[in-house]
Protein backbone atom coordinates (compact mmCIF):
# COMPACT_ATOMS: atom_id res chain seq x y z
CA UNK A 1 0.00 0.00 0.00
CA UNK A 2 1.42 3.40 -1.00
CA UNK A 3 1.70 5.92 1.82
CA UNK A 4 0.23 9.36 1.15
CA UNK A 5 2.72 12.23 1.16
CA UNK A 6 2.24 15.91 1.84
CA UNK A 7 3.52 18.79 -0.26
CA UNK A 8 6.90 18.57 1.49
CA UNK A 9 7.31 14.89 0.61
CA UNK A 10 6.69 13.65 4.16
CA UNK A 11 4.90 10.32 4.46
CA UNK A 12 1.76 10.54 6.63
CA UNK A 13 0.92 7.25 8.34
CA UNK A 14 -0.20 8.27 11.85
CA UNK A 15 -3.72 9.55 12.70
CA UNK A 16 -4.61 10.90 16.14
CA UNK A 17 -8.37 10.67 16.80
CA UNK A 18 -10.00 12.64 19.61
CA UNK A 19 -13.09 10.87 20.97
CA UNK A 20 -14.41 13.64 23.20
CA UNK A 21 -13.71 17.10 24.58
CA UNK A 22 -14.82 15.94 28.04
CA UNK A 23 -12.30 15.24 30.78
CA UNK A 24 -12.44 14.21 34.43
CA UNK A 25 -9.32 16.31 35.21
CA UNK A 26 -8.66 20.03 34.83
CA UNK A 27 -4.93 20.12 34.08
CA UNK A 28 -3.44 23.60 34.21
CA UNK A 29 -1.99 23.44 30.67
CA UNK A 30 -5.16 22.04 29.14
CA UNK A 31 -8.27 23.85 30.42
CA UNK A 32 -9.49 26.32 33.05
CA UNK A 33 -10.47 25.16 36.53
CA UNK A 34 -14.17 25.61 35.76
CA UNK A 35 -13.85 23.50 32.63
CA UNK A 36 -14.90 24.43 29.09
CA UNK A 37 -18.20 24.74 27.27
CA UNK A 38 -18.70 21.20 26.04
CA UNK A 39 -20.01 20.29 22.63
CA UNK A 40 -23.48 18.77 22.40
CA UNK A 41 -23.36 15.03 21.79
CA UNK A 42 -24.84 15.35 18.30
CA UNK A 43 -21.85 17.47 17.24
CA UNK A 44 -19.40 14.69 18.20
CA UNK A 45 -18.45 12.09 15.63
CA UNK A 46 -20.19 8.76 16.12
CA UNK A 47 -18.08 5.60 16.28
CA UNK A 48 -19.42 4.66 12.83
CA UNK A 49 -18.21 7.98 11.43
CA UNK A 50 -14.79 7.56 13.05
CA UNK A 51 -14.49 4.06 11.61
CA UNK A 52 -15.39 5.34 8.15
CA UNK A 53 -12.76 8.10 8.25
CA UNK A 54 -10.11 5.70 9.58
CA UNK A 55 -10.97 3.19 6.85
CA UNK A 56 -10.44 5.87 4.21
CA UNK A 57 -7.22 6.87 5.97
CA UNK A 58 -6.01 3.29 5.83
CA UNK A 59 -6.50 3.20 2.06
CA UNK A 60 -4.16 6.21 1.91
CA UNK A 61 -1.47 4.41 3.90
CA UNK A 62 -2.24 5.46 7.45
CA UNK A 63 -1.37 2.50 9.65
CA UNK A 64 -1.33 3.75 13.24
CA UNK A 65 -4.25 5.27 15.14
CA UNK A 66 -3.93 7.01 18.49
CA UNK A 67 -7.15 7.61 20.46
CA UNK A 68 -7.14 10.78 22.54
CA UNK A 69 -9.51 13.24 24.18
CA UNK A 70 -10.20 15.17 26.36
CA UNK A 71 -10.12 11.93 28.25
CA UNK A 72 -11.10 9.10 25.87
CA UNK A 73 -12.08 6.68 28.65
CA UNK A 74 -14.99 8.88 29.75
CA UNK A 75 -16.69 7.96 26.48
CA UNK A 76 -18.80 4.82 26.63
CA UNK A 77 -17.59 1.51 25.14
CA UNK A 78 -14.19 2.64 23.85
CA UNK A 79 -13.20 -1.03 23.64
CA UNK A 80 -15.91 -1.58 21.01
CA UNK A 81 -14.35 1.13 18.82
CA UNK A 82 -10.86 -0.30 19.34
CA UNK A 83 -11.96 -3.74 18.17
CA UNK A 84 -13.54 -2.26 15.03
CA UNK A 85 -10.47 -0.15 14.24
CA UNK A 86 -8.18 -3.15 14.62
CA UNK A 87 -10.28 -4.97 12.02
CA UNK A 88 -9.65 -2.32 9.34
CA UNK A 89 -7.31 -3.67 6.64
CA UNK A 90 -4.02 -1.79 6.78
CA UNK A 91 -4.31 -0.61 10.39
CA UNK A 92 -1.34 -2.08 12.22
CA UNK A 93 -1.56 -0.41 15.63
CA UNK A 94 -4.24 1.19 17.78
CA UNK A 95 -3.03 2.93 20.92
CA UNK A 96 -4.61 5.24 23.48
CA UNK A 97 -3.57 8.25 25.56
CA UNK A 98 -5.29 8.58 28.93
CA UNK A 99 -4.92 10.40 32.23
CA UNK A 100 -5.14 6.96 33.83
CA UNK A 101 -7.86 7.62 36.39
CA UNK A 102 -10.28 5.12 34.79
CA UNK A 103 -7.63 2.86 33.29
CA UNK A 104 -7.59 0.00 35.80
CA UNK A 105 -11.37 -0.47 35.62
CA UNK A 106 -11.41 -0.70 31.82
CA UNK A 107 -8.02 -2.28 31.17
CA UNK A 108 -9.08 -5.88 30.59
CA UNK A 109 -11.73 -4.86 28.03
CA UNK A 110 -9.23 -2.62 26.21
CA UNK A 111 -6.63 -5.36 25.97
CA UNK A 112 -9.17 -7.97 24.87
CA UNK A 113 -10.26 -5.59 22.10
CA UNK A 114 -6.70 -5.60 20.75
CA UNK A 115 -5.21 -2.36 22.11
CA UNK A 116 -1.49 -2.27 21.32
CA UNK A 117 -0.29 0.45 23.66
CA UNK A 118 -1.24 2.92 26.38
CA UNK A 119 0.23 6.35 27.08
CA UNK A 120 -0.59 7.64 30.56
CA UNK A 121 -0.32 11.37 31.22
CA UNK A 122 1.31 11.80 34.64
CA UNK A 123 3.39 14.82 35.65
CA UNK A 124 4.22 14.02 39.28
CA UNK A 125 4.04 11.31 41.95
CA UNK A 126 3.54 13.83 44.75
CA UNK A 127 -0.09 13.82 45.87
CA UNK A 128 -0.32 17.54 46.62
CA UNK A 129 1.47 18.50 43.41
CA UNK A 130 -0.75 16.13 41.41
CA UNK A 131 -3.81 17.88 42.84
CA UNK A 132 -2.33 21.31 42.00
CA UNK A 133 -1.66 20.33 38.37
CA UNK A 134 -4.83 18.32 37.67
CA UNK A 135 -7.08 20.17 40.16
CA UNK A 136 -8.40 16.74 41.12
CA UNK A 137 -7.62 13.74 43.32
CA UNK A 138 -6.87 10.38 41.70
CA UNK A 139 -3.12 9.80 41.85
CA UNK A 140 -3.49 6.37 43.48
CA UNK A 141 -5.89 5.20 40.76
CA UNK A 142 -3.44 6.34 38.07
CA UNK A 143 -0.48 4.51 39.62
CA UNK A 144 -2.54 1.34 40.04
CA UNK A 145 -3.61 1.57 36.40
CA UNK A 146 0.01 1.86 35.25
CA UNK A 147 1.11 -1.06 37.38
CA UNK A 148 -1.75 -3.21 36.08
CA UNK A 149 -1.05 -2.30 32.45
CA UNK A 150 2.65 -3.13 32.83
CA UNK A 151 1.73 -6.73 33.67
CA UNK A 152 0.17 -7.38 30.24
CA UNK A 153 2.70 -8.98 27.87
CA UNK A 154 2.82 -7.22 24.51
CA UNK A 155 1.09 -4.07 25.73
CA UNK A 156 3.40 -1.07 25.38
CA UNK A 157 3.12 1.28 28.37
CA UNK A 158 4.49 4.82 28.28
CA UNK A 159 4.17 7.68 30.75
CA UNK A 160 3.94 11.20 29.32
CA UNK A 161 5.20 13.87 31.70
CA UNK A 162 4.81 17.56 30.91
CA UNK A 163 7.48 19.07 33.21
CA UNK A 164 5.42 21.82 34.82
CA UNK A 165 5.94 20.71 38.41
CA UNK A 166 7.79 23.10 40.69
CA UNK A 167 9.58 20.14 42.24
CA UNK A 168 12.31 18.89 39.90
CA UNK A 169 12.96 15.96 42.27
CA UNK A 170 9.66 14.60 40.90
CA UNK A 171 11.41 13.83 37.61
CA UNK A 172 13.63 11.24 39.27
CA UNK A 173 10.67 9.80 41.18
CA UNK A 174 8.81 9.27 37.90
CA UNK A 175 11.86 7.70 36.28
CA UNK A 176 11.99 5.13 39.10
CA UNK A 177 8.81 3.60 37.66
CA UNK A 178 10.96 2.38 34.78
CA UNK A 179 13.54 0.65 36.95
CA UNK A 180 11.75 -2.67 37.46
CA UNK A 181 8.79 -2.36 35.07
CA UNK A 182 8.64 -2.32 31.24
CA UNK A 183 7.42 1.27 31.33
CA UNK A 184 8.96 4.08 29.27
CA UNK A 185 9.01 7.59 30.78
CA UNK A 186 8.80 10.48 28.29
CA UNK A 187 9.21 14.17 29.09
CA UNK A 188 7.23 16.43 26.75
CA UNK A 189 8.02 20.12 26.44
CA UNK A 190 4.92 22.19 27.21
CA UNK A 191 3.39 23.52 24.00
CA UNK A 192 2.63 27.28 23.86
CA UNK A 193 -0.99 26.60 22.87
CA UNK A 194 -4.02 27.66 24.87
CA UNK A 195 -3.26 27.62 28.60
CA UNK A 196 0.24 26.28 27.98
CA UNK A 197 1.27 29.77 26.84
CA UNK A 198 1.12 31.02 30.43
CA UNK A 199 3.27 28.30 32.00
CA UNK A 200 7.05 28.34 32.55
CA UNK A 201 8.97 26.47 29.87
CA UNK A 202 11.41 23.72 30.85
CA UNK A 203 13.52 22.36 28.00
CA UNK A 204 14.81 18.87 27.28
CA UNK A 205 18.32 20.07 28.17
CA UNK A 206 17.20 21.21 31.61
CA UNK A 207 15.24 18.05 32.46
CA UNK A 208 18.02 15.80 31.12
CA UNK A 209 20.54 17.64 33.32
CA UNK A 210 18.38 17.08 36.40
CA UNK A 211 18.14 13.35 35.68
CA UNK A 212 21.84 12.93 34.91
CA UNK A 213 22.68 14.70 38.15
CA UNK A 214 20.85 11.85 39.90
CA UNK A 215 21.63 8.85 37.70
CA UNK A 216 24.74 9.75 35.76
CA UNK A 217 25.11 10.12 32.00
CA UNK A 218 22.37 8.50 29.92
CA UNK A 219 23.17 6.57 26.73
CA UNK A 220 21.20 7.16 23.51
CA UNK A 221 18.89 4.27 22.63
CA UNK A 222 18.48 3.92 18.89
CA UNK A 223 16.01 1.05 18.49
CA UNK A 224 12.46 2.20 17.56
CA UNK A 225 9.89 2.25 20.36
CA UNK A 226 7.07 3.75 18.32
CA UNK A 227 6.30 5.84 15.26
CA UNK A 228 6.62 9.27 16.88
CA UNK A 229 9.51 11.74 17.31
CA UNK A 230 10.61 10.67 20.80
CA UNK A 231 14.36 10.57 21.46
CA UNK A 232 15.10 7.71 23.88
CA UNK A 233 17.91 7.05 26.37
CA UNK A 234 19.09 4.08 28.42
CA UNK A 235 19.84 4.04 32.13
CA UNK A 236 21.93 1.09 33.39
CA UNK A 237 19.83 -1.47 35.24
CA UNK A 238 16.51 0.04 34.17
CA UNK A 239 13.93 -2.07 32.36
CA UNK A 240 12.17 0.90 30.73
CA UNK A 241 13.67 3.73 28.68
CA UNK A 242 13.72 7.50 29.20
CA UNK A 243 12.47 9.66 26.35
CA UNK A 244 12.12 13.29 25.31
CA UNK A 245 9.58 14.82 22.94
CA UNK A 246 10.86 18.32 22.37
CA UNK A 247 8.89 20.17 19.72
CA UNK A 248 10.27 23.53 20.81
CA UNK A 249 13.98 23.03 21.56
CA UNK A 250 14.46 20.13 19.11
CA UNK A 251 12.06 20.96 16.29
CA UNK A 252 11.10 17.77 14.41
CA UNK A 253 8.67 19.15 11.83
CA UNK A 254 10.84 17.90 8.94
CA UNK A 255 9.94 14.31 9.84
CA UNK A 256 6.37 14.86 11.06
CA UNK A 257 4.20 11.91 10.03
CA UNK A 258 0.95 12.74 11.83
CA UNK A 259 -2.43 14.36 11.33
CA UNK A 260 -5.33 14.85 13.75
CA UNK A 261 -9.08 14.39 13.81
CA UNK A 262 -10.95 16.37 16.45
CA UNK A 263 -13.97 14.99 18.28
CA UNK A 264 -16.24 17.20 16.17
CA UNK A 265 -14.79 15.83 12.95
CA UNK A 266 -12.31 18.52 11.97
CA UNK A 267 -9.21 17.17 10.21
CA UNK A 268 -6.09 19.09 11.33
CA UNK A 269 -2.67 18.72 9.75
CA UNK A 270 -0.66 20.73 12.29
CA UNK A 271 -1.26 21.28 16.00
CA UNK A 272 -0.45 25.01 15.86
CA UNK A 273 -2.81 26.00 13.07
CA UNK A 274 -6.59 25.97 12.98
CA UNK A 275 -6.77 25.35 9.24
CA UNK A 276 -7.96 21.96 8.01
CA UNK A 277 -11.15 20.43 6.66
CA UNK A 278 -14.53 19.57 8.19
CA UNK A 279 -14.93 15.85 7.48
CA UNK A 280 -18.08 15.54 9.58
CA UNK A 281 -19.95 17.86 7.24
CA UNK A 282 -18.82 15.85 4.23
CA UNK A 283 -20.09 12.64 5.82
CA UNK A 284 -23.39 14.05 7.10
CA UNK A 285 -24.14 15.63 3.75
CA UNK A 286 -24.16 12.12 2.30
CA UNK A 287 -21.01 12.49 0.22
CA UNK A 288 -19.17 9.44 -1.12
CA UNK A 289 -15.94 7.89 0.14
CA UNK A 290 -14.31 9.29 -3.00
CA UNK A 291 -15.21 12.84 -1.92
CA UNK A 292 -13.99 12.09 1.60
CA UNK A 293 -10.72 10.74 0.24
CA UNK A 294 -10.13 13.78 -1.95
CA UNK A 295 -10.77 16.13 0.99
CA UNK A 296 -8.19 14.30 3.12
CA UNK A 297 -5.67 14.22 0.27
CA UNK A 298 -6.07 17.96 -0.34
CA UNK A 299 -5.65 18.80 3.35
CA UNK A 300 -2.55 16.64 3.68
CA UNK A 301 -0.97 18.11 0.57
CA UNK A 302 -1.25 21.57 2.17
CA UNK A 303 0.10 20.46 5.57
CA UNK A 304 2.29 23.33 6.87
CA UNK A 305 6.03 22.92 6.52
CA UNK A 306 6.56 23.56 10.22
CA UNK A 307 5.25 25.24 13.33
CA UNK A 308 6.37 28.77 14.23
CA UNK A 309 5.84 28.90 17.98
CA UNK A 310 8.64 31.44 18.46
CA UNK A 311 6.97 34.02 16.22
CA UNK A 312 4.71 36.58 17.85
CA UNK A 313 2.02 36.85 15.17
CA UNK A 314 0.80 33.77 13.29
CA UNK A 315 -1.92 33.66 10.63
CA UNK A 316 -4.67 31.12 11.40
CA UNK A 317 -3.11 30.18 14.74
CA UNK A 318 -5.13 27.64 16.75
CA UNK A 319 -7.11 29.34 19.53
CA UNK A 320 -8.82 26.36 21.11
CA UNK A 321 -7.55 24.51 24.20
CA UNK A 322 -5.68 21.21 23.99
CA UNK A 323 -8.73 19.27 25.23
CA UNK A 324 -10.74 20.63 22.31
CA UNK A 325 -8.23 19.76 19.57
CA UNK A 326 -7.03 16.40 20.84
CA UNK A 327 -3.43 17.48 21.34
Amino acid sequence: MTMIKDGQGRGIDYLRVSLTDKCNNRCIYCMPEEGIELMHSDKILTYEEIIRICTVGATLGMKKIKLTGGEPLVRKDVHVLIKALKAIPGIEKVTLTTNGVLLKKQLSHLVEAGLDGINVSLDTLDRAEYKRITRREGLQEVVEGIESAAKYPGLTVKINCVPVTTQTSDFARLVELARTQPVHIRFIEVMPIGYGKDLPFRSQKEVKAVLENTYGKMSPYHKPLGEGPCEYYDLPGFEGKIGFISAISHKFCATCNRVRLTAEGYFKTCLQYEKGVDLKSIIRQGESDETLTKAIEEAIYHKPESHHFHETKIDQEEQRSMSQIGG
